[in-house]
C-alpha cells in the first residue's frame, strides 16, 4: 500500500472549527489495527513583517481507553471556567479596548489628582 492509499485509509472523519487566527481540527483516523483513535490539532497562523505568513501545529492524540475520562475532565474544566468567569470574553486579545481593574483603577485616580506645587504648602 502507497503513502497516499495509506492517508486516505486512515482518514475516517473530519471536522474544522476555525476560531480567529487558530483552526483545531478533530480527526478520526485508523490504527494498522484498524481501530479508530481521535488526533485534536490547534493550527495557529503567525504573519510576518514581510506578509509572508508560517503556521505552528499542536497535535493531541487521543485514544478510545481514555475517551471517558478525558471527556469527564474537559466537561468539568469548561463548567468551572463558565461557573466562575461567565461565557464574556474578557481578554487583552479579544477586547483592544479592554483594561484590567487594577488599571481602571489608577485611570481614576489619576483623573480625580489635583496638581499640587511644594512652594504652595
Amino acid at each position: 500500500m502507497d503513502e497516499k492509499e495509506q492517508l486516505e485509509r486512515e482518514e475516517i472523519f473530519s471536522q474544522v472549527l476555525r476560531a480567529g487566527r487558530r483552526t483545531y481540527f478533530f480527526d478520526v483516523r485508523s490504527t494498522k489495527a484498524d481501530d479508530y483513535y481521535l488526533t485534536i490539532t490547534e493550527s495557529k497562523k503567525f504573519t510576518h513583517e514581510d506578509g509572508s505568513f508560517h503556521y505552528k501545529k499542536h497535535k493531541i492524540y487521543l485514544y478510545k481507553e481514555d475517551f471517558t475520562e478525558f471527556n469527564e475532565m474537559l466537561q468539568k474544566a469548561t463548567e468551572y471556567i463558565i461557573e466562575n468567569k461567565g461565557e464574556e470574553v474578557i481578554s487583552e486579545r479579544h477586547q483592544k479596548d479592554y483594561k484590567k481593574p487594577a488599571e481602571m483603577e489608577t485611570a481614576q485616580v489619576s483623573e480625580s489628582f489635583t496638581d499640587i506645587s511644594f512652594e504652595d504648602i
